[in-house]
């Protein structure tokens, strides 16, 4: 079997985020580097295995972070792939810090089975105290745990984030869209409803990306 792999310049994303709406002050911030890459290896049950290389990502510092943008928001969002570079792991732990005097949330992805097992120890040093919200799948709920028992990993979660989601697919599009069901004012319940929907929609589509047509009959 033979693989390709490749990355995209920066801008590429740049315009990919702003189409979307999304607002994004890394004008300053345009290093040179490769962007990150995942291989995705699927077997024929559906089974997968990730295969991430964080790019230009492992390089993020705590100079990249804008405090005052922190100071405005609600939620702060960061994947645990931060944790595979020491230099990305000191940003998070400062962003933690920051995130903390400003009085925002934190809200944190574990990403991937085999990044809750390699770096638990910097996972714990992040997890000092319990954070605000946190998304895992059932995979990586276990390798936190350690014994593959819902059950037992549900207790274990419960010491390390007020509130959390276990998700059994599409974790990056639910995680999305319940953190904007709640920073709108729903309830868990509601945001959960949505997170749901948007996930079951985007796994039944072509692309990681859906039409904005999709994502206003999401919102409806």
């Amino acid at each position: 079997m033979r693989v390709k792999v490749f990355s995209l310049p920066s801008s590429f994303y740049l315009r990919d985020r702003q189409t979307a709406g999304v607002d994004c002050r890394i004008d300053k911030h345009h290093d040179k580097g490769n962007t990150g890459t995942c291989l995705v290896m699927l077997t024929p049950d559906a089974e997968r295995t990730l295969c991430t290389f964080l790019g230009i990502d492992a390089a993020l510092s705590e100079h990249d972070i804008e405090s005052e943008v922190i100071a405005a928001t609600e939620y702060v969002y960061f994947e645990a792939h931060m944790l595979m570079s020491p230099t990305s792991f000191a940003t998070a732990i400062r962003l933690c810090e920051i995130a903390e005097q400003k009085g925002a949330k934190i809200a944190l992805s574990f990403s991937d089975p085999g990044v809750v097992t390699d770096f638990r120890d910097s996972l714990c040093k992040i997890l000092t105290k319990p954070i605000d919200l946190l998304f895992c799948n059932r995979h990586e709920a276990f390798s936190w745990a350690q014994p593959d028992n819902m059950e037992i990993a549900v207790d274990s979660l419960k010491k390390i984030a007020h509130t959390f989601a276990i998700t059994f697919g599409a974790g990056d599009m639910f995680a999305g869209a319940f953190l904007f069901s709640i920073t709108q004012g729903k309830d868990f319940l509601t945001a959960g409803n949505l997170a749901n929907f948007a996930a079951a929609t985007v796994v039944s589509n072509y692309g990681a990306r859906l039409t904005a047509m999709k994502q206003q009959q999401i919102l409806l």
